[in-house]
């Protein structure tokens, strides 16, 4: 089966997803219900999207399929931003109650986060790329471990707050914040069409990519800042879900054997909106409402990360 084919089933049963959650089983009127479902699925179609796109690019730089922009402990520095804000300021801080401030300190945060990292560490003539992952591992469990240790001595009201941003939620997603994270989505994908060939050559390999005339250290900051960005602007939107860009990224290689990015971004953005807007109609027709999505993917996501780990270990072996 050709791929244009298979994008074109995955779109169909993306479509159909959206639809059904759209319109099925309205209730309290369709003039009420319609548009804050709407705002659901955009919500849950740049999340999809962003992370879809900004795990493919950063496994391309890595050429690792396990490794993923969160193992740079992005996901963490957003807790530790949220943490900070309810332990010192309180749930009444205009930082909470404000959400396009809260919204904008956690994308800045989370990116100055990545670029220091980058900076201080990302030198192509002195540590490879595997070395900043390394420190980025160490330094996510550093900031997990002093989440963690905030949580125990925060106020258990202010934990309570705390803990709705804890895990992802497309339930009380700001209609007024997805157009924020709609504009930085299209400005990144901007850039992004315009590297797309570049990408297709940095798969060859560092060597090859700069024989065939690839900037390759500058392209591999680039990437990995607009991947940080992607990344940094879904977790701010909808709350962190850390398994969801392995499981799209590589099912989109599995189902669409290409090398060509253009194909496998728009498959795993496909992938991405089939999982998040059919498994929320299934959690909330289905399940009504008994779990959260974000549960359901990282316990699905966890399994599969040790399927693909004891893969490549045979694979190696």
């Amino acid at each position: 089966m050709r791929n244009s084919t298979k994008l074109l089933i995955l779109a169909a049963i993306a479509l159909i997803f959206v639809l059904l959650y759209a319109f099925y089983d309205i209730k309290g009127g369709f003039s009420y219900a319609f548009p804050r479902r709407l705002i659901k699925i955009l919500a849950m179609s740049i999340t999809g999207v962003a992370i879809a796109y900004s795990t493919v690019v950063f496994q391309t730089i890595t050429h690792n399929r396990i490794l993923t922009p969160s193992v740079m402990g992005l996901d963490s520095m957003y807790m530790v931003v949220q943490t900070f804000i309810y332990f010192f300021l309180g749930s009444t801080s205009i930082l909470v109650i404000n959400k396009f401030l809260n919204f904008g300190l956690s994308i800045v945060a989370m990116v100055l986060f990545a670029l220091i990292l980058y900076r201080f560490l990302f030198r192509a003539d002195k540590f490879p790329i595997y070395f900043l992952l390394l420190v980025g591992m160490i330094i996510g469990t550093l900031l997990g471990s002093a989440t963690t240790f905030l949580q125990v001595l925060i106020d258990p009201n202010e934990y309570l707050n705390l803990q709705s941003k804890m895990f992802a939620s497309f339930s009380k997603v700001n209609a007024d914040l997805i157009w924020i994270a709609l504009a930085i989505l299209i400005v990144a994908f901007i850039y992004g069409f315009k590297i797309m060939s570049q990408l297709d050559v940095m798969s060859l390999g560092r060597e090859n990519a700069i024989n065939l005339g690839v900037n390759y250290d500058k392209l591999v900051m680039n990437v990995l800042v607009l991947s940080s960005i992607l990344i940094a602007t879904s977790t701010a939107l909808v709350g962190p879900i850390t398994f969801f860009g392995l499981i799209v990224a590589n099912l989109s290689y599995q189902f669409l054997i290409t090398y060509k990015h253009s194909v496998l971004i728009f498959g795993a953005s496909l992938i991405s909106i089939i999982a998040l807007v059919g498994g929320q109609f299934i959690i909330e027709h289905l399940f009504e409402l008994s779990t959260t999505l974000s549960v359901i993917i990282n316990f699905v996501g966890g399994i599969y990360f040790i399927y693909l780990l004891l893969r490549e270990s045979r694979s190696a072996g």
